[in-house]
């Protein structure tokens, strides 16, 4: 059988994660804008035109990223469009010196959002092509695109900081992510010890309750019936009273894997409590699932259950119901626990209600 897939909170701390990662990136482009329009303006009254032009023209590139992704939805392409973004406005900025020599001066702020925004390899390979363009515009002021000239105090000195932020950025994000790894690694693990039975690995009652409460409100939109199958394993007290609590284990775990390997694929098993098993069984009849519990039953009768050297005596007794029956699914368990009682009252080692078994009726019907 396949495992349960479990839906939580992890794929929701996911979610929040991803819409505030779109919120920072958004603030990221507004902020942007905000800059370039402040300092473009300013270069304008200060009568430098050509450059609050360009200034501009990033500007409305910046706003049409937003406007992509207000249409999109879609946050890789805008982080990727920023990215380009702020190479562009980099490659100028270093090449021209911007506005009276500063504007290498803006881009101490691009190490820890290329980090962020894309992954540490990805970032280290960006900012090392960027110190490589600056190393050339630095060593060939003579080139025809190169607009400005930088003393070497200046160009040392920029290169030394913007190396060293870039390095730093580089083992902060690197720890960031390390810690969000082994967080989530660890939120997954309670999610899965929130609804998983610690010693079969089955799931526990309380995800049950989750998936029957899904496959009645299924049930109520389509009128698909579903089953339950009730299961109590006979006189497991006196197991583990002549036998010992290490041999009761082994006979639980041994009792999942036949249920694992007689169940359907899209049955849903789960350990409902001490020696108690329920097995939810969708689109199913109650003739079919009386037939599936008498299966297992019948399994777990000729099947050998071994403690070390021991041969432990073991058989089940169940209690079956269908939907259709019930209005509640409070109701369809009491109905499957009434039955189960009345099948150990019976003499165990049965199903109830009774089902016909190799030619014959079971005991008691």
């Amino acid at each position: 059988m396949s495992p349960h897939t479990q839906a939580g909170a992890v794929p929701a701390v996911a979610d929040d994660e991803a819409r505030q990662s779109a919120r920072i990136v958004i603030g990221l482009s507004l902020g942007a804008l905000l800059s370039l329009a402040l300092v473009g303006l300013a270069s304008w009254q200060a009568g430098q035109r050509v450059h609050a032009e360009v200034l501009g023209l990033f500007f409305l590139l910046v706003s049409i990223n937003l406007l992509v992704y207000r249409l999109t939805i879609r946050l890789e392409w805008m982080k990727t469009g920023l990215l380009g973004i702020a190479g562009g406005l980099f490659a100028y900025l270093i090449a021209s010196g911007g506005e009276s020599g500063t504007g290498p001066l803006w881009l101490y702020v691009l190490p820890p959002v290329i980090f962020y925004l894309t992954s540490l390899r990805a970032g280290t390979v960006m900012l090392t092509v960027m110190l490589i363009f600056t190393l050339v515009v630095f060593r060939f002021p003579q080139l025809p695109f190169v607009l400005t000239h930088y003393g070497t105090d200046f160009q040392l000195r920029f290169i030394t900081t913007l190396l060293f932020e870039s390095v730093c950025c580089f083992f902060m994000e690197s720890s960031r992510r390390k810690a969000r790894a082994e967080w989530m690694r660890l939120a997954e693990a309670h999610e899965q010890a929130a609804h998983t039975d610690s010693l079969t690995g089955l799931p526990n009652r309380r995800d049950m309750q989750r998936q029957l409460a899904e496959e009645f409100a299924r049930y109520r939109r389509s009128g698909r019936h579903f089953s339950v199958c009730l299961i109590d394993l006979d006189l497991f007290k006196q197991i583990n009273d002549d036998y010992g609590h290490d041999a009761g284990d082994t006979v639980l775990l041994a009792f999942a894997g036949l249920m694992e390997r007689v169940c359907r694929e899209s049955d849903r098993l789960c350990r409902w409590g001490g020696e108690e098993f329920l097995v939810l069984l969708p689109d199913t009849s109650l003739l079919q699932a009386l037939s599936l519990a008498e299966r297992l039953r019948d399994t777990v009768e000729h099947h050998t259950f071994r403690d070390h050297d021991r041969t432990l005596p073991v058989t089940l007794s169940a209690g079956v119901c269908s939907i259709s029956q019930f209005d509640s699914i409070d109701a369809l368990l009491r109905q499957a626990d009434k039955q189960l009682y009345d099948a150990k009252s019976a003499g165990r080692n049965r199903i109830a209600p009774p089902v016909r078994r190799k030619g014959k009726r079971s005991p008691g019907a």
